[in-house]
C-alpha cells in the first residue's frame, strides 16, 4: 500500500507536524505501508512576514499533478492546509479521488492572536477545507470534541508517539547552572505563551531552546533566562534530560510531541489545564497542571522521574502508525473498486 502525504510543513521546519509525518514515514514502512511525500521541495517560495525563518511555498497546478501521478499513490493525505494542501485538495475533487486530512494545528487560535479574525471566521474555512475528506484524523479526544461542536465531520484518532531510544534519562548534558532547572522547548512565538512561563518567580534557572519571530523580544525582556536557540535530535535530548521540569504554557497546540519526549527522558510535566496537556497528562501522576503555572512548576518537582520514563514507554510510534495505517484501509474498503476511484492516478502514472 502506498500513500503520498502532501505537506507544507517540511524540512528544515521543526514543528510537530514534521515529526509526526517523517516518525510515521519510519514506522508505517516497517508495517508494510510506503508513505511519499510531496512537499515545497523544488517550488519558489516567500517568508511569511511574521515568521521571517519560515517560507511558503509556491506550487504549480501542474507540477503538482505530475508529482502526485509519479508517485501513485493508493490514498492521498493531506497533512496541512496550505498552498500544497489545497492544490492536492482540488486535485482530489477533480478526479473523485478518496483523500484523508489531519487537523494538527489551532490556526484560529494562533490568526487570532495576532490580527482581529473572529475565530469563527478560520473554523468555518477549515470547516470547508475538510468536509470532503474520507477521515480527518485528530491527535486528541479533546480536540476531536473540540471540532464536532464546530461542525467538523468524519473524524478519527491519530495519536502521536516518542523515540525512546533517543529521548531517554541517560543522555542528560552536564549543566552548569542553578538548580533546579526549568525547560520549555519549541518555537518562540506569541502563540506559545511564553511569558506565563519566563515572568514566573521561581528558583533555580530557566532555559529556552527554540528559535522564533519572538526571541529577540524576550531575550531583552528577560535577560536571566538562558536562551539556547534551536537544538535538534542528540543535542536536545541531552538538554530536556538534564533539566528538572519540563514547562509547557502553550494554550493552543493540539498535542506537543514535545510534553512526551520529556517524559521520555524522565522529566515530569508543568502546564495550564488545556487541549494537550489535559490529552497527554491529564490526572497521571508525570505532570501537574494548574491555571497556577507556578504551582505547576513546583509540584512537578515531587513527581517521580521513573514514573515519567515508564510512561512514555507506553507511547511508541509504531502505534501511532497503525492508528494512521487503519484509517487508510477503511478508506480503501469502503471506496468502489468499480468506480475507479483510486485508478486515475495509477493508470495516469503509467501512461
Amino acid at each position: 500500500m502506498r500513500v503520498l502525504i502532501a505537506t507544507d510543513a517540511w524540512h528544515p521546519q521543526v514543528n510537530g507536524v514534521v515529526r509526526s509525518i517523517t516518525a510515521l514515514a519510519k514506522s508505517a514502512s516497517q508495517l508494510g505501508c510506503a508513505i511519499e511525500f510531496l512537499t515545497p521541495e523544488g517550488f519558489g517560495s516567500f517568508p511569511l512576514p511574521t515568521y521571517p525563518n519560515l517560507r511558503v511555498a509556491l506550487p504549480n497546478r501542474a507540477e503538482i499533478e505530475r508529482r502526485i501521478e509519479t508517485a501513485a499513490p493508493h490514498v492521498i493525505h493531506i497533512a496541512t492546509e496550505g498552498p500544497i494542501g489545497f492544490l492536492a485538495r482540488a486535485y482530489c475533487l477533480r478526479r473523485g479521488l478518496p483523500f484523508t486530512t489531519s487537523y494538527s494545528t489551532c490556526f484560529p487560535e494562533y490568526i487570532a492572536a495576532r490580527a482581529p479574525i473572529p475565530e469563527s471566521w478560520t473554523y468555518a474555512a477549515l470547516r470547508r477545507f475538510h468536509a470532503p475528506a474520507k477521515v480527518t484524523m485528530t491527535s486528541t479526544p479533546s480536540l476531536m470534541a473540540l471540532l464536532r461542536r464546530r461542525g467538523f465531520q468524519h473524524l478519527g484518532m491519530w495519536t502521536r508517539g516518542v523515540d525512546t531510544d533517543l529521548f531517554k534519562p541517560d543522555r542528560a548534558a552536564p549543566l552548569d547552572l542553578p538548580r533546579p532547572v526549568f525547560i520549555t522547548v519549541g518555537r518562540v512565538a506569541v502563540e506559545k505563551n511564553l511569558p506565563a512561563f519566563l515572568a514566573l518567580d521561581l528558583p533555580g534557572s530557566k532555559l529556552v531552546v527554540g528559535d522564533g519571530p519572538q526571541a529577540a523580544e524576550l531575550r531583552q525582556r528577560f535577560p536571566a533566562v538562558n536562551f539556547l536557540g534551536l537544538k535538534e535530535g542528540p543535542e536536545l535530548a541531552a538538554l530536556i534530560a538534564a533539566s528538572d521540569v519540563f514547562v509547557f504554557p502553550s494554550k493552543t497546540d493540539t498535542f506537543g510531541i514535545v510534553q512526551l519526549e520529556a517524559l521520555a527522558c524522565g522529566v515530569p510535566i508543568a502546564a495550564f489545564p488545556v487541549t494537550g496537556p489535559l490529552d497527554v497528562i491529564g490526572d497521571r501522576p508525570v505532570g501537574v497542571l494548574n491555571e497556577d503555572l507556578r504551582a505547576a512548576c513546583l509540584g512537578a518537582l515531587d513527581l517521580s522521574r521513573q514514573a515519567c520514563r515508564a510512561f512514555a514507554l507506553g507511547h511508541s510510534w509504531e502505534t501511532s502508525a497503525r492508528q494512521f495505517i487503519g484509517h487508510i484501509e477503511q478508506v480503501l474498503k469502503s471506496s468502489p473498486r468499480s468506480s475507479g476511484a483510486v485508478r486515475p492516478v495509477q493508470a495516469t502514472a503509467h501512461g
